[in-house]
């Protein structure tokens, strides 16, 4: 078949990685997953029989009462566990301390500003979440009702989000970076009828105006009662009587065994707003035991938790990985967490080399943006850092580009650590495709394969199958506990936009393809394919390409209008050092078509000091889009992370 002819919502994949890197021995000896019998075994259950395969596991978590039945599934809509009820706070915190486990580290807290340190017991944190509960109970906070928390990374940004599932309000965490009229959208969306936040918050330096971004954002939320403010920086804010209370007067006389709300499994944990591409931002709800238990679950393969553990997941609460991955998973598995306040290149481009130094985490979790960024900065901030504690590596949030992928092995690595590298969403609830670190051999660029309960198939817009090797619409044919349940207060746009497409299968939003070896390979957003001359190619892919040369550190590809080919290929780089050379576009253009073909070569490049970016480190090629075709910004931009860039974009010459 032609690539003209291909059947619709099918990609081309032009690139191929033939490298493999097994499991060191000495890691899959101890591993909870050790082989890939093991996981097929736990596989072939899962899917065969989900009900008897989650009951198990699901058997372990605190029940107050006991759920009569383990899924209930007319699509799109699911319930997991049926009639049981439990609390996430007691899953995270209590069962713990009944285990004998309180005096195990629960989290380790670094600050911005350097010296600033504290740390937490099981039962030091348990204490603190129980004082914050009684407090919001004592404001008159009911189950079912919004908190929003708009706060720093500190050790009282989890802290909130345990108080409030203990008292069974359903918490909205934004992220700490975003505006006032973020906030409000939020606020009036949910139907916030409090505010979590802190005086100011340290970025860069910097001290973030957060109460003052609350106060304005408030004049717009009618449903807000009570704002509570915890003193971060020290800096000058305005108390509203009546409204506002201090964390410190919140807490203060409060009992510290606070009784946890026993709440149905299907009742709101919280919501997490993601940005559309037009219009408001979603509000993705989740509920409280599938979620708690896929979390946990999750944490424990993927990142093969053992009880000397030391887990830094780079990621704010402000995003689904810092709630799955920060909050809610590592702690209902007993794990001890890290948690780093400010940016990577905060005070200095070494940071968090020298955290990793100091507080010998052994597992480190982040974002291939920062992972290209570190390759931007250079190796005079990792030589001489001992990063001899780390034994597992992780990736999150996009498609890692095979050239990263490998310099994050040697470098961080030491060659010595599998690196896991994840596949899922805010949607998903947590981490759906992954290597699992003790028995998958790994591809640089591949999320390998499916985790134990889930079943992904790829298809075209018609959804039929798609031939292997080829890319399509990436769907999930089964439901599994962490699945969104709904888009607050928005029945219509859930079933629309994940449910509508591929009937009675979940549509995930990204292109995927299964090599030779039934691995997986993300290819990029379905709306960032590029049609050239008939021909459907990946986004990633050209950019994969692009970071092999030696000079790119990031690229981003986007389409543009063009009257011959339908679309030309527009690419954005940002180098590794220095300013481009003459000659470095037709370098860059020749290296593209050595790598995957002259049909990819970029019409287009643009080179660039940094990229536009959401505040979790993904690139917002929708924007580029725009700046390409020269046209105007529309759409939802409230999640861009530096608004200069796209001046600053848009006033360079090509």
């Amino acid at each position: 078949m032609s690539e003209v002819q291909r059947p619709a919502g099918t990609v081309a994949s032009v690139m191929t990685e033939e490298r493999m890197f097994p499991p060191p021995a000495e890691f899959s000896a101890r591993a909870r997953i050790g082989s890939l019998e093991d996981y097929r075994r736990l596989y072939d259950a899962a899917k065969n029989d989900p009900e008897g395969f989650w009951g198990e596991r699901a058997a372990a978590l605190p029940w107050t009462t006991p759920y009569t039945k383990v899924l209930d599934w007319h699509p799109p809509a699911a319930k997991w566990f049926v009639g049981g009820r439990l609390n996430a706070s007691a899953a995270c915190l209590d069962r713990h301390l009944a285990a004998g486990k309180g005096e195990k580290t629960a989290l380790v807290w670094v600050g911005e500003p350097t010296g600033e340190r504290r740390e937490y017991t099981y039962r030091q944190l348990h204490a603190e979440v129980c004082r914050v509960a009684a407090g919001l109970r004592k404001l008159g906070i009911k189950p079912g009702e919004v908190v929003s928390i708009y706060m720093p990374m500190t050790p009282e940004l989890v802290i909130a989000m345990l108080a409030c599932a203990r008292i069974g309000a359903v918490h909205s965490v934004i992220f700490g970076g975003f505006s006032s009229e973020a906030i409000a959208d939020r606020n009036q969306d949910a139907g916030a009828v409090a505010v979590i936040t802190a005086d100011g918050g340290w970025r860069r330096g910097s001290s973030l105006p957060l109460k003052k971004n609350v106060d304005i954002a408030v004049e717009k939320s009618p449903t807000v009662r009570h704002v509570v403010v915890l003193k971060r920086t020290g800096q000058a804010v305005e108390m509203v009587a009546g409204r506002d209370i201090w964390w410190h007067d919140l807490i203060e006389g409060m009992p510290t065994d606070t009784a946890p709300e026993p709440m149905d499994s299907e009742a709101p944990l919280f919501i997490l707003y993601t940005s559309g591409s037009t219009g408001k931002p979603k509000g993705i709800k989740h509920t409280t035991a599938g979620y708690v238990l896929w979390a946990q679950t999750t944490s424990e393969w993927v990142f093969d938790l053992r009880d000397d553990d030391l887990f830094w997941c780079t990621a704010d609460c402000g995003w689904i990985t810092g709630h799955s991955y920060v909050t809610y998973g590592p702690l209902a598995a007993g794990a001890s967490l890290l948690i780093y306040e400010g940016a990577p290149n905060a005070p200095h481009e070494g940071r968090f080399w020298e955290i990793i130094e100091a507080e010998k985490p052994t597992i480190f979790y982040t974002a291939p943006t920062a992972i290209r960024s570190f390759m931007k900065w250079g190796m005079e901030h990792i030589e001489g850092r001992d990063l001899s504690s780390l034994r597992l590596l992780g990736t999150v949030g996009e498609g890692i580009n095979p050239e990263a992928w490998i310099w994050y092995h040697e470098v961080i690595g030491g060659k010595r650590c599998p690196i896991v590298d994840t596949w899922w969403q805010t949607e998903t609830g947590g981490i759906m495709m992954s290597p699992l670190p003790g028995c998958t051999p790994t591809k640089p660029g591949s999320c390998t394969l499916p985790l134990p309960g889930v079943v992904p198939e790829i298809v075209d817009a018609a959804g039929a199958p798609v031939t292997p090797g080829h890319g399509g619409w990436l769907v999930m044919t089964q439901p599994w506990p962490g699945m969104l349940r709904g888009i607050w207060g928005d029945d219509e746009r859930f079933v629309e936009t994940y449910w509508s497409k591929v009937p009675g299968k979940y549509l995930a939003g990204d292109n995927a393809r299964q090599d030779k070896d039934g691995y997986y390979w993300i290819m990029g957003r379905i709306d960032d394919v590029l049609n050239v001359a008939g021909h459907r190619l990946s986004t990633i892919e050209i950019e994969s390409a692009l970071v092999s040369h030696p000079s790119v550190a990031e690229a981003a590809a986007v389409g543009r209008p063009h009257d011959v080919k339908g679309e030309a290929v527009a690419v954005f780089v940002t180098l590794r050092g220095g300013v481009p050379t003459d000659g470095l576009k037709d370098a860059l253009r020749k290296h593209v078509r050595q790598q995957i073909g002259a049909l990819a070569a970029p019409d287009d490049i643009h080179f660039a000091a940094t990229l536009p970016k959401t505040r979790s480190g993904k690139i917002m090629r929708r924007l580029l889009r725009d700046i390409a075709a020269g046209r105007e910004t529309v759409g939802d931009t409230t999640t861009l992370e530096d608004y200069t860039v796209l001046a600053t974009l848009r006033g360079n010459d090509e």
